[in-house]
């Protein structure tokens, strides 16, 4: 999915959230762990009831690789009923890879060929060359951690560098030179100040920033939208467990649906007040 699809997927579906695909067998509907694929039946139940209001899913790959050969069977499952009944629909695979040059190689093959996602999380601190692998597919998009919401963020993005400017600021500033905001997005957590993500947007006026952070994390929804929307809209929002444990007994999927619609609005609204719809 190139960007004038992205702009024009989240125009249509008047919302740019991205659901996050977490399904911990401890924390799913107990009835779920009757049937064959526990995960499958969850995803496939948050993904029907939630899909009119959100442009794209996001799995995190560490909860599917924690059951073996199995969950990975599930995320690939997962991956296929998307393309299939969704086709509309951005697939992120949260991965978070970063690795010398020919082992990204095969991380870009393993997930933009076998798997088809469309976009991928990265870690930069390999380098240059353990993100281009990535960036030779076209139409497909690497996202590159620059600061993210956990409480850790702090241990190493922002120790300033020689030039006076924090870490995370350093690798927005070298990868640019790598990608372009076509094929290229960055992480920026919602949890942290304005006025920081007020300086990332300056720095970045173009590109699209994949902002996790909201809900259960802490991060508002209106905050974030003052700081980083862009002219081009130029925002995914990820949110995972305040929708897809919205419920927990056998209505689940309805709980998960009332939360994503209750989110869209709320992005609705946004985009008409910045008259990006």
């Amino acid at each position: 999915m190139n960007k004038t699809e992205l702009i024009s997927s989240i125009k249509k579906n008047k919302s740019f959230l991205c659901i996050g695909l977490d399904p911990d067998v401890e924390k799913i509907p107990k009835h779920l762990l009757d049937e064959p694929d526990p995960i499958f039946e969850f995803n496939t139940a948050i993904i029907d009831a939630t899909h009119t209001y959100c442009v794209a899913y996001k799995p995190n790959f560490a909860f599917y690789e924690m059951y073996g050969s199995e969950g990975i069977k599930s995320l690939e499952k997962t991956i296929r009923y998307i393309k299939i009944n969704y086709p509309d629909k951005f697939i992120i695979a949260d991965a978070k890879r970063g690795d010398i040059g020919n082992t990204s190689e095969k991380y870009a093959k393993s997930v933009f060929e076998k798997l088809e996602c469309d976009a991928i999380t990265l870690s930069p601190y390999m380098g240059k060359d353990s993100i281009t692998p990535f960036l030779k597919y076209p139409e497909k998009w690497a996202i590159i951690l620059a600061i993210t919401s956990n409480e850790g963020s702090s241990d190493f993005q922002m120790i300033e560098c020689k030039n006076g400017k924090p870490l995370f600021i350093t690798v927005i500033e070298k990868s640019l030179k790598w990608g372009t905001d076509n094929n290229m997005m960055f992480v920026v957590g919602a949890t942290h100040q304005k006025d920081l993500i007020s300086e990332i947007r300056k720095l970045i006026p173009n590109h699209f920033l994949l902002i996790p952070g909201i809900g259960a994390q802490g991060g508002q929804l209106e905050e974030i939208a003052q700081t980083a929307i862009s002219k081009d809209i130029g925002i995914i929002v990820n949110v995972s467990r305040d929708i897809i444990y919205a419920g927990s007994d056998v209505n689940f999927a309805v709980a998960a649906q009332i939360q994503a619609q209750a989110y869209q609005k709320n992005m609705e609204k946004i985009l008409k007040d910045y008259e990006l719809i």
